[in-house]
């Protein structure tokens, strides 16, 4: 390990090359600790769902919100539902507003496949 490089000759220390790997190591547990890891959660709707059903998914949704995590709401359709891609864009925005204490709107809604998504992150304190 190098103590001073401008010295002429170079300075060096010999160190135990274990100790040394043992201390990087535990600097970069101590660095890992301090940071959140942010998990996405996924909530399934459907575009005739019913207001309890839709009151209860969104309650699950704000428990997520508030540790932290963010959410995605996927409208999924069957079967001919998929002609009223509406109903969809107004449960996502409804569940918005419901969640809008908690939680703001990280992408715009978009089509995937047979299933309308939207990502919602946690309101920063």
């Amino acid at each position: 390990m190098e103590i001073a490089k401008e010295a002429k000759p170079p300075v060096v220390k010999i160190v135990d090359f274990k100790k040394f790997k043992y201390t990087e190591a535990k600097k970069d547990r101590a660095a890992r600790k301090k940071t959140k890891e942010i998990d996405t959660k996924e909530i399934w709707l459907s575009p005739t769902i019913s207001e309890h059903d839709l009151d209860i998914r969104l309650s699950r949704a704000k428990g997520f919100l508030l540790v932290g995590d963010r959410v995605k709401l996927t409208v999924k359709f069957a079967g001919r539902q998929i002609t009223h891609p509406e109903l969809a864009y107004n449960i996502l925005n409804k569940s918005l507003d419901i969640l809008s204490p908690v939680g703001e709107k990280g992408s715009e809604p978009k089509m995937a496949g047979r299933a309308l998504s939207m990502n919602i992150k946690p309101v920063k304190k």
